[in-house]
């Protein structure tokens, strides 16, 4: 009986001993883990705090290179970035998940991503990675992290927004299952529209999509704060995939050893011709096929279009043989090399014979590169348009034949970058005086003394946008001219 005794003290005591033993290693962890997290937190701190005490925002990571980044192609590749530090996050009571359905080419998609962002900032919701538009007359299959950097899109804006890749999966099961109320906003609304309709729809459905975004907040009226985001956004946040910036600077690389380059942006492509029902210098069967074209697409509301009428207004785009006569007008050098920045010409060497002969230095992507170069850009011209993007933002000069998404986006982004020469074409004059110098009324020197005079301060130079009350669609495009976002210049602020 005592041998038991003693034995279950001693048991009792081992066991006290291993309690004591457990609770203080247990609480070394805790210290140990305590003075982990405190220290990971003073790093993070220390990281916001020279992110915050850094360059000013809108000048941070650009969404393409500069002039200065050529420099970066005599680097040796083994030359790595340094580590990019992230802002810190805004906290705030989510609304709720805002949904985003992209329409239209890629940069009538850029424009509205960047309107998208703002909105949702505003709004105090999540926005989810907008889809891309795949059912237009391109028919790219590209979804959004195909063109733009996706991860650099959603870290670099998180100090304003949070952007998810994808809804929580409770959500993501019933909007799969048709929960979802699905809307297009109107267009050209102020943000108070979005304040007073579309939250509270919001905070009723939780999740809220939008299935239209094209022109669906007002170019002017709007907060200096809300438009400085819409630039944030547009050259910072969307930045294109490395592998199409890489290209983008191996085409200007090509270029720059030539010298000097004028991009082209001949908007002279079949769906173009076809939408806007201009005909000049076509043939009847050409007619016939783009008729029937326009007739197939129910989209394009416009059927019966008088072409005449149309181009006299300034409404077509430039044909490649007005364009040759436009730019000769203009003096520039027929040694200049001329980049087109385009898809397939309607009518091919035939229409673009003049402006070649005019232009013999006359590239395209196609004939820079090689075709294993291009061979995971076919079929997808949203990535094919991409890499035009950045070549027109980097040339000596800027010529958009008509003015669509691309050349009033690329147009606002030459004048961020320093207004750099964009010369905007006045097509209601530039047709009339083509056609009286056509017919022999005005001689070669009066004609581009015309053409000079008329396009003496269209070269993207500092200035207001127009503004019409109640006639958006006429007054000048906020991301063709986002002077809110642009340093201060004499000009401007004399205007």
């Amino acid at each position: 009986m005592g041998l038991k005794v003693v034995s279950d003290k001693s048991k009792a005591s081992r066991a006290a001993t291993t309690g004591s033993s457990s609770r203080s290693k247990m609480k070394l962890w805790m210290v140990r883990a305590t003075t982990s997290v405190l220290l990971w937190t003073c790093i993070v701190q220390l990281t916001t705090l020279g992110e915050v005490w850094g360059p000013r925002v809108l000048k941070g990571w650009p969404s393409c290179f500069t002039q200065e980044s050529a420099l970066d192609l005599k680097l040796p590749s083994a030359v790595s970035a340094p580590p990019r530090l992230l802002p810190p996050k805004r906290v705030y009571k989510n609304n709720g998940y805002l949904m985003v359905s992209c329409n239209g080419g890629l940069n009538q998609m850029r424009s509205a991503i960047c309107d998208m962002v703002a909105i949702a900032r505003y709004l105090n919701v999540t926005l989810i990675v907008p889809e891309l538009d795949k059912a237009s007359f391109w028919a790219d299959p590209s979804d959004f992290q195909d063109i733009f950097d996706m991860d650099h899109f959603i870290t670099s804006l998180r100090d304003e927004v949070r952007i998810l890749k994808d809804l929580p999966a409770r959500l993501k099961k019933r909007v799969e299952l048709g929960g979802v109320f699905s809307m297009a906003p109107i267009s050209w609304s102020d943000i108070s529209y979005y304040h007073n309709q579309i939250l509270p729809l919001i905070q009723k459905y939780k999740v809220l999509h939008l299935n239209r975004t094209d022109a669906r907040l007002a170019n002017n009226g709007q907060s200096l704060e809300l438009q400085k985001l819409r630039c944030r956004v547009n050259f910072s946040g969307l930045r294109f995939t490395p592998q199409i910036e890489e290209l983008g600077r191996k085409v200007v690389k090509l270029l720059r050893q030539n010298g000097p380059f004028l991009v082209l942006h001949l908007r002279y492509e079949i769906d173009m011709l076809a939408f806007s029902g201009c005909t000049q210098g076509l043939n009847i069967e050409e007619v016939e096929e783009l008729t029937r074209m326009r007739y197939a697409y129910p989209w394009w509301k416009e059927k019966i279009i008088n072409s005449e009428l149309k181009r006299k207004d300034g409404l077509c785009p430039l044909t490649p043989e007005e364009t040759a006569l436009t730019l000769k007008a203009l003096d520039i050098d027929p040694n200049f090399q001329i980049y087109v920045a385009a898809g397939e010409i309607y009518g091919g060497e035939r229409r673009m014979a003049s402006l070649a002969a005019a232009y013999p230095k006359l590239v395209r992507k196609e004939t820079l590169l090689n075709p294993s170069d291009l061979r995971f850009f076919q079929n997808h011209s949203s990535q094919m348009a991409a890499l035009d993007y950045l070549v027109s933002l980097e040339s000596d000069i800027f010529v958009p034949t008509y003015d669509g998404n691309m050349a009033k986006v690329v147009e606002g982004h030459r004048r961020y970058l320093g207004f750099k020469k964009t010369i905007l074409l006045d097509r209601w004059l530039l047709v009339d005086l083509i056609d009286q110098y056509n017919i022999g009324h005005l001689s070669w020197d009066e004609f581009s003394s015309a053409v000079k005079e008329a396009h003496a301060e269209r070269m993207g130079s500092p200035g207001k946008r127009l503004v019409i009350p109640d006639r958006p669609k006429e007054e000048d495009y906020f991301f063709a001219n986002p002077y809110e976002c642009l340093q201060p210049d004499e000009t401007l602020s004399s205007i």
